[in-house]
């Protein structure tokens, strides 16, 4: 078999687990960013009420809007984000002391900077695409274009028709055209003030459950140990950073509902939501967000230790 600390086959069992996590769990992804954009009166009063809503308005397929984006890019994101924890571990466990809490922490800090190369763009196209279907039912005029959304609002006259929901490749466009590169890298800083901290509680609390499923180093704990682990350390690193994944879903929501906020940045953010809506605003999604992390990095460990991409490596090597 081949090296399983290689990192062609960590990069590959992290894109494979991505691919399986996020196909599972990508409907309660879209209730999540749903409801966290919601401000003043409430379309939707919790995920279940907005699944539904959603299937109704849109279809079943409604639920998988951004689905593609998510999906293309989930690929690299989990194989960095992966990857790079296992390769910063090996080499801060080179003195053949282990891995004390610090450094297990420090480990994951590094793997949290490095996929938000990846992360940022891809949630930036895949809040515009989910939210979409919430601002269309909100209001029967069309939401601006995203470059009209980036300046001051214009007068609206009488209502239009329906408007048609752009597309990633719409979006990407008109952001590289009014914006740059840059515009798809808005709440940059953002995401990685969210992603850093999960890491850091996530990868070890995850690795010391994991080592209860096993007597020695050596030993590969069992499947169901590993899907476990994965879904208790993602549950309690969602929750615990839900407000961080707050303040950036509204920092990237191009698009906003009539009366809703626009922020310029994440103090700006986080004062006028306190202001505005309550400390419990910053909860938001919670609930969601720990059934869509849970089961995700649940599939995502239990994937990469059944070994697949050593798997791979030795049908094709």
């Amino acid at each position: 078999m081949a090296d399983q600390n290689s990192l062609p086959a960590k990069l590959i069992n992290g894109g494979v687990a991505g691919l399986v996590g996020v196909t599972c769990v990508f409907p309660i992804d879209l209730a999540k960013t749903r409801l966290q954009n919601q401000q003043g009166p409430r379309l939707y009063t919790g995920m279940l009420d907005c699944l539904i809503k959603t299937v109704r308005s849109e279809g079943y397929f409604g639920m998988y809007r951004g689905a593609a984006v998510n999906l293309t890019l989930v690929t690299p994101e989990k194989a960095i984000k992966l990857a790079a924890n296992d390769v910063f571990r090996q080499q801060l466990s080179k003195d053949g002391k282990g891995l004390t809490l610090y450094k297990e922490m420090l480990a994951g800090c590094g793997a949290g900077t490095c996929q938000v190369i990846v992360t940022t763009p891809m949630e930036m196209l895949k809040i515009q695409l989910q939210d979409a279907g919430r601002l269309a039912a909100q209001r029967p005029v069309p939401a601006e274009s995203i470059a009209t959304s980036l300046q001051a609002p214009q007068p609206t006259g009488s209502p239009p028709p329906a408007p048609q929901r752009p597309s990633a490749t719409q979006i990407t466009k008109q952001l590289l055209r009014t914006c740059g590169v840059a515009g798809l890298y808005r709440g940059m800083g953002a995401t990685l003030f969210r992603d850093v901290p999960f890491s850091m509680i996530y990868f070890p609390l995850f690795a010391n459950l994991n080592d209860l499923g096993h007597s020695t180093p050596e030993e590969k704990a069992p499947f169901v140990h590993s899907f476990a682990s994965g879904c208790a350390a993602g549950s309690v690193a969602a929750v615990a950073v839900t407000p961080l994944d707050v303040i950036k879903t509204r920092l990237q929501t191009l698009r906003k509902g009539v009366g809703e906020d626009t922020y310029s940045g994440i103090i700006h953010c986080t004062r006028r939501i306190w202001s505005r809506e309550g400390p419990s605003a910053f909860m938001k999604g919670a609930v969601c967000r720990a059934l869509v992390i849970a089961p995700l990095f649940g599939i995502a460990q239990g994937v990469y230790f059944l070994g697949v991409g050593e798997r791979i490596l030795e049908v094709f090597g």
